[in-house]
């Protein structure tokens, strides 16, 4: 039962036509009209607009009028119903004449009503007290539309009756609407949903019930949304769940990731195949509801999880960022204990199961993504046991005996028992994995490691177009050490800087010929886990700047905000060290997009790599491997990379490429997704682990 203005005929185009062709796929659904337009005006729409699908019912005059469409008559016993001491519109425009400020609909055909323009100063207690000595009701929607009804009249007492005279379950109808004329239809004890557009007080007022869902799409899209939650549509095999959507809503629009590499656009341009058939559920957050154009602008098909802000920052701020990355960088000591935030981290998994639920095929293959979700396999399983889950694991995975150091360990571990398959880029991490159920005393879901590459195509070309017009970002003849990473203890940028100033300690020749330069872009406000590492970084470089400075130079840039990526590839064509010293890392992708455009433009250069980053485990015999737990070692392996020659540079980075065979995004998701999807088959106990490839 869906309102039309504003809900059904509301949105982008290409969602009404999404949602008109999934009704006509799925003839079951019964579709009922419940408008404020009278009969006259929806045949007219059914007649000239394409998009509109047609219903089997029609409530209109704002729930005083039904009708059978089929046979396009009106059912006079439910009218007579809805109508019952109606005293007539003539009468009650008599009696309200009185009342300038009610400005007559002329020209609007009705039935069983009578409307009004009304400014919402002009809806006084006088009017009201006036309408209800006539007897009748009264709606007053957008803020202009004022009507006189029936006093038994409306769009939920037209559902009510309709209902029941079809015999038609409460938990088998779903009412849609916007305005506040559809409160009445949104509180019978139905699913309903509010959609995004709609009206400020409509969403004030909804029931607060959990069959009531606020959508964060417009119009359409909600609509078909709140169909799929219910699962009346088909489902699609395979759901891929993550905290984040692939587009950010950012200062009203919707925008998408500036770098081509990174889980967001490797997960989009995986899903952007059709041939997958798959859907994306992620979260939401903001008080500014995102529009229908996100499913596009995304171009895979989304599906939003609305959590309130004070639920994600004790989800996402404190318990991910406070709790469990901590353990996962191998940093025990900063793991915190926070029973009041661990039950939004439940809730926040619990309704990320029943969402994934709601969208998953029979039999589908569930790919879920990092610690942030793992509670959804206990609880998903519980629900859709049908479902082949598999997670994988974009951080590195701790030895058991720092995973256990987690509060919840066991719980998590209970969870994680239930997955069918557990990706990770690097054997030692898997290893982790498996060893971590061995102390636990139970089986182990099947592991497969797959590491990830970067579109080495796309970052190569836009090499060679920057290279022709970037800006110089060097200055001098001196050399340039960069790092790219986001602001982070287990980045280590507090390590990085102590090290430089050892090294211009002990070769005071460099002063003035090396420069560091650190983009380090900070984590989304809210996240205070990161406040004492950027405090102790901005301190250390004021000192080390001040130190060393002359009056034409100073050691380091330090750039905190975010780039655009072609800025970020002119700061790697200038680099001439790419500086990576994580004492904990995925694959770190940044380290693969420097090798590539160094070699896609022919330039020298040098990489010097932590040993504890994942792709060292692909390309570390190639690289500079660097301790950045030993200053002394974080020193030495700068001063050789800073003086290895020319020629040298230009061999090592034809090296590094030659060993920078690594699947690419597009390869990487459809080998997971066929782990996944094989998980479910009989478990091979003697199958070594080794990495795969395709």
């Amino acid at each position: 039962m869906t309102d039309l203005d504003g809900t059904l005929l509301g949105g982008e185009p290409q969602e009404r036509r999404r949602l008109r062709d999934a009704l006509v796929r799925h003839p079951h659904i019964t579709v009922v009209f419940a408008t404020g337009r009278s009969l006259a005006s929806v045949q007219a729409l059914l007649r000239d607009d394409p998009l509109i699908p047609v219903p089997r019912w029609i409530i209109a005059d704002v729930g005083a009028s039904v009708i059978d469409v089929p046979r396009m008559l009106h059912v006079h016993g439910l009218e007579e119903q809805l109508r019952e001491g109606w005293p007539g519109a003539r009468l009650v425009r008599a009696r309200l004449t009185g009342f300038p400020q009610l400005v007559y609909q002329h020209g609007v055909a009705q039935e069983g009503r009578c409307s009004f323009h009304l400014h919402p100063e002009g809806l006084t207690g006088a009017l009201r007290y006036a309408v209800k000595t006539l007897g009748c009701s009264w709606s007053y929607s957008s803020g202009r539309f004022f009507d006189v009804l029936p006093a038994g009249a409306s769009k939920g007492n037209a559902l009510e009756l309709l209902r029941r005279g079809m015999g038609w379950p409460r938990q088998a109808v779903l009412a849609v609407g916007d305005s506040l004329n559809d409160l009445s239809m949104l509180s019978r004890g139905t699913h309903a949903v509010v959609v995004a557009n709609a009206e400020t007080a409509l969403a004030a007022a909804a029931p607060v019930r959990e069959e009531v869902h606020h959508s964060v799409w417009e119009g359409a899209a909600a609509v078909l949304e709140g169909m799929e939650r219910l699962g009346w549509l088909d489902r699609r095999p395979v759901t891929v769940g993550y905290h984040r959507p692939p587009v950010r809503w950012i200062d009203g629009g919707w925008r998408s990731p500036c770098s081509p590499n990174g889980i967001l656009p490797t997960l989009r341009s995986a899903l952007a195949d059709e041939r997958l058939n798959a859907v994306w559920a992620a979260a939401h957050t903001g008080e500014k509801a995102p529009t229908a154009t996100a499913a596009t602008a995304a171009g895979v098909p989304l599906s939003l999880l609305p959590l309130s802000p004070e639920r994600w920052a004790g989800y996402f701020h404190r318990v991910c960022k406070e709790t469990l990355w901590p353990a996962l960088m191998s940093q025990p000591d900063l793991i915190r204990d926070l029973p009041d935030h661990w039950t939004d981290y439940e809730r926040v998994n619990i309704a990320f199961a029943h969402h994934i639920g709601s969208l998953a095929a029979q039999g589908g293959t569930v790919w879920l993504h990092d610690y942030n979700l793992w509670l959804v396999a206990a609880a998903l399983k519980a629900q859709r046991p049908d479902l082949a889950i598999g997670l994988f694991h974009h951080t590195p995975f701790p030895p058991p005996e720092v995973f256990r150091r987690i509060p919840a360990a066991e719980q998590l571990i209970d969870s994680l028992a239930y997955l069918d398959w557990a990706g990770f880029h690097t054997t030692d991490s898997a290893d982790n994995f498996r060893r971590l159920f061995t102390s636990a005393s139970r089986p182990a879901p099947r592991l497969g490691v797959h590491p990830l590459g970067i579109d080495r195509r796309a970052v190569a070309d836009m090499a060679r177009a920057r290279l022709v017009r970037r800006r110089q970002a060097g200055g001098g003849d001196g050399q340039l050490v960069l790092s790219v990473e986001r602001l982070d203890y287990a980045k280590a940028p507090v390590h990085k800087i102590h090290a430089l100033d050892a090294l211009l300690t002990q070769a005071p020749r460099l002063r003035g010929k090396v420069s560091y330069r650190l983009i380090c872009p900070p984590p989304e406000p809210g996240i205070e886990a990161y406040d004492t590492t950027r405090e102790e970084l901005e301190r250390a470089i004021d000192r080390i700047n001040h130190r060393w400075a002359t009056p034409v130079w100073r050691p380091i840039d330090y750039i905190p905000h975010n780039l655009e990526f072609p800025e970020v590839v002119d700061h790697y064509l200038a680099a001439d060290v790419f500086w990576v010293t994580s004492l904990a890392d995925g694959m770190n992708l940044t380290a693969q997009e420097y090798i590539t455009t160094h070699h896609a433009t022919e330039r020298p250069g040098t990489l010097v790599l932590s040993r504890y980053a994942g792709v060292a485990q692909h390309i570390g015999s190639a690289a500079l491997l660097t301790d950045p737990l030993s200053t002394q070692d974080l020193v030495a392996t700068l001063h050789a990379a800073l003086t290895m020659p020319v020629h040298e540079r230009a061999a090592h980075i034809d090296r590094l490429q030659d060993l920078l065979d690594i699947p690419t995004p597009d390869q990487w998701a459809r080998a997971c997704i066929a782990a996944i999807h094989r998980s479910r088959a009989p478990l091979q106990t003697d199958r070594p682990l080794a990495p795969a490839t395709t």
